[in-house]
């Protein structure tokens, strides 16, 4: 895996295309993923959340318009600006607020969140355990955590598809639309290739400190939510 800095600079390269690539690349489906995102943290009006490597805001403004009060941190400034671009001129509620922050070392208090989320995020962290403890912290007890994560659909046919087009295709595709000349896309797929899933990542969560982690597949098993909740006790 790259480290930290080789993948800060890589996000910030492709900043300026990262949202078109997103729903082409997709087809669309990732706006969809992060609805059911938004409903599996189930935002009560008024809630406080924190949205992890929330890179140019899609997830944050979804959790936003939901009725929660949130903050979307990402260590990669030019994708941040991206986010902060997107509220200019929008109606508070539809506005987060944005801060450049390692989600390694998130500056917050202990417990001031009714829940923290990432998509699309925690494959990029060098240490997923100690981001999801993080998260865990800031997060009070009984509040939820909640990752939305590719993972590799095991269908035979939609699997060999699957795999053809994120190694051959989706590189070539989403440099082209992105414009981005540093590999990320080559990088997207070793990511997803190599990233635990489905109970392999719950056991993750375990190892984080968070109780009854829990996944749900979406689109054949081509993304998962998982969630879990920070211990009460």
């Amino acid at each position: 895996m790259p480290d930290g800095t080789t993948i800060q600079r890589m996000f910030a390269e492709v900043a300026p295309g990262y949202d078109r690539a997103n729903r082409a690349l997709s087809l669309g489906i990732d706006v969809w993923w992060r609805r059911c995102a938004v409903r599996t943290v189930d935002v009560r009006p008024g809630e406080r959340g924190l949205d992890v490597c929330s890179g140019t805001g899609d997830l944050a403004f979804a959790l936003q318009r939901a009725g929660a009060d949130v903050v979307g941190a990402d260590f990669c400034a030019p994708m941040l600006a991206r986010a902060a671009a997107k509220g200019h001129g929008a109606a508070d509620r539809a506005a987060p607020g944005f801060l450049c922050a390692d989600a390694l070392a998130l500056p917050f208090a202990d417990g001031v969140f009714d829940f923290a989320t990432v998509a699309f995020g925690i494959r990029n962290v060098s240490d997923p355990v100690a981001a999801l403890r993080e998260m865990a912290r800031v997060v009070r007890p009984g509040g939820r955590v909640v990752v939305l994560e590719f993972t590799k659909p095991r269908v035979p046919l939609l699997g060999s598809a699957y795999r053809f087009y994120f190694r051959r295709v989706l590189p070539r595709l989403g440099a082209w639309i992105s414009g981005a000349k540093n590999g990320a896309y080559h990088y997207l797929h070793e990511s997803v290739m190599a990233f635990p899933e489905r109970e392999a990542f719950a056991d993750v969560m375990r190892s984080a400190g968070l109780s009854s982690p829990r996944y749900r597949l979406l689109t054949g098993g081509i993304a998962a939510l998982y969630r879990g909740e920070v211990d009460a006790s």
